[in-house]
């Protein structure tokens, strides 16, 4: 609850203003600021000391009018190759601020001894890092060096930062991603908020997507920190994009100070923005390394039997009771645009929060375009459990996304070395699911299911393997089901769905008619043709039973 108290102290506001000075910035305060695992070739009070101005992806091919005091970034040069060569040499001669490559099986002694002969800072990237982040850190610590400093506030931790651009301007804050969801917001006490501000802190999501708001898109078209006008039941607020490199991270949002504190707020608010930028694109880094590692261990579990247990132990999983693996899936006709991948992210918090709640704890992730989630079977009813727990991410999937959602749980493994087949058996029942949501949209028919256990679908299923064991080993290929279809195919005629009905009715022809819709004797006419041309004993139980086999397995693999 918000408790009535006395506002922040006006002196120890301005206290905080003043303390954020423009400075000089420093190659020592990028490299401290980026936190890139960079290791400096040469060290030096000097080069450290550099001046820096600006961030440069190096072309050998471009024409260099200015590029002092800039750190260089060497895209595609390996040490003792001319272009690297070359780009030490017009650095150094340009008073470049610093470069920034990787080893590539150089030694950090080579990468050291070029450094000094050239009297220039080397910064040496991992193997494995990523240029385009490298770019935009680098720029972002640039800025952020150069803007006014929060004192105390670690980079990445936006919960410090957003009390120390509260109590800058004298208004709540919450930090927001392009996805609505708040990454951010401040706990100062006495500071006023309205319900918007108690609903999105609590369930750390906008009530309305950015891409459908309309504050947001003018906050997004803005140069700058504005003034977004008061709804009827709240508060208004001053917001600003952050970016950096021309990228959007989000955006900051200060409940209104009031008319004579505004433009005081706005003004540290712009200054703030290459500062927010570097904080959002460190929790950024440190949210996509904590989801990276949590897949790959995952996906050990599920795919590395040998190595599964080292990642169980890693993952802290508790497996006295048995866990069971979760699929998750969004049905839409295209996966590979923006929206798309946006919606399986939204889909992996919407399954991690629902697992939090229901377990305390969460072992979920996205791999590939499926989100899996590891669920444990605690209790006398564990399978009622993991039902009622994809029934609930089923419900609340319409704010996620405008597509369907499809939730499945495999089996329960006992141990460790049964999470591969869980997996499995989640996959096989989604892939059905989807299979019978492909049947609905083109029969318009009965809506097909959009969750399940394994066991609910365990026949069709095995029934599947069946179909695949026979097409694999050509089984199938003197039973006349290939020659039904041909003829029916040419000729117009509907012998195979006379012989469907056939073995569904146990050769009742009365039954037949009715379901074909014909009459009793165009039935017996249809049934002679299929024995005599197709050369059919119907007779036979086991030959009835394989074509009854052979058009059920069929009929479930189509699509």
């Amino acid at each position: 609850m918000d408790q009535a108290a006395p506002l922040p102290d006006p002196q120890q506001a301005e206290r905080s203003q003043s303390g954020m000075q423009q400075s000089v910035v420093r190659l020592s305060d990028c490299i401290q600021l980026m936190q890139a695992d960079l290791v400096h070739a040469n060290p030096t009070p000097e080069n450290l000391g550099h001046p820096v101005s600006d961030v440069l992806m190096y072309d050998p091919l471009d024409n260099w009018s200015s590029v002092g005091d800039r750190i260089i970034l060497a895209v595609g040069c390996t040490f003792g190759s001319p272009d690297f060569d070359q780009l030490l040499h017009r650095a150094a001669n340009s008073n470049a601020a610093a470069v920034i490559v990787k080893a590539h099986g150089a030694k950090m002694e080579q990468l050291r001894s070029a450094a000094v002969g050239y009297s220039l800072s080397v910064l040496v990237a991992p193997d494995t890092a990523d240029w385009t982040r490298l770019v935009a850190l680098a720029r972002a610590s640039v800025m952020g060096a150069a803007a006014d400093s929060v004192s105390g506030v670690r980079l990445g931790d936006l919960y410090a930062f957003a009390n120390a651009a509260a109590s800058i301007t004298n208004g709540a804050a919450s930090i927001v991603d392009p996805l609505g969801r708040i990454l951010g917001y401040s706990t100062l006490p006495g500071q006023p908020i309205d319900e918007l501000r108690r609903i999105t802190t609590l369930t750390l999501q906008e009530t309305t997507q950015p891409a459908f708001d309309q504050d947001f898109k003018i906050v997004y078209a803005a140069p700058g920190a504005v003034l977004v006008p008061a709804p009827d039941d709240g508060m208004a607020r001053l917001a600003l994009a952050v970016r950096a490199g021309g990228e959007l991270l989000g955006s900051v949002w200060i409940i209104d100070p009031g008319e004579e504190k505004r433009a005081t707020a706005l003004n540290a608010l712009d200054r703030m923005a290459p500062l927010a930028g570097l904080h959002m694109l460190h929790a950024r880094s440190a949210s996509d390394f904590g989801e990276r590692r949590n897949a790959d261990l995952i996906r050990t579990l599920m795919d590395d039997t040998p190595h599964a247990s080292f990642a169980a132990a890693q993952l802290g999983l508790d497996t006295a009771n048995g866990l069971a693996v979760a699929a998750f899936s969004i049905v839409r006709p295209e996966t590979g645009s923006l929206e798309s991948v946006r919606d399986i992210h939204r889909l992996l918090h919407l399954v991690t929060t629902v697992c939090n709640v229901q377990f305390g704890t969460s072992h979920s992730a996205l791999i590939g375009s499926v989100v899996y989630a590891l669920l444990p079977c605690n209790g006398t009813s564990p399978r009622a459990l993991h039902g009622r727990i994809i029934q609930e991410i089923e419900a609340y999937s319409h704010t996620i996304s405008s597509f369907p959602v499809i939730a499945t749980v495999g089996g329960i493994a006992e141990s460790i070395e049964g999470l591969a087949r869980s997996r499995s058996e989640a996959m096989q029942t989604l892939h059905h699911l989807l299979n019978l949501q492909s049947r609905e949209n083109k029969a318009r028919g009965i809506k097909a299911p959009g969750i399940a256990l394994f066991e609910d679908f365990q026949i069709p299923l095995d029934l599947l393997k069946i179909g695949a064991f026979i097409e694999d080993n050509g089984l199938g290929g003197s039973d006349g089901i290939a020659r039904i279809q041909a003829r029916d195919a040419e000729q117009q005629t509907d012998y195979l769905e006379t012989l469907r009905a056939y073995l569904a009715s146990n050769g009742n022809i009365s039954a037949m008619a009715t379901q074909l819709h014909v009459h009793n004797n165009t039935v017996r006419y249809r049934v002679a043709r299929l024995a005599e041309d197709f050369n059919l004993d119907l007779a036979d139980p086991q030959k009835r039973l394989w074509l009854w086999l052979r058009l059920t397995t069929m009929d479930l693999a189509a699509k």
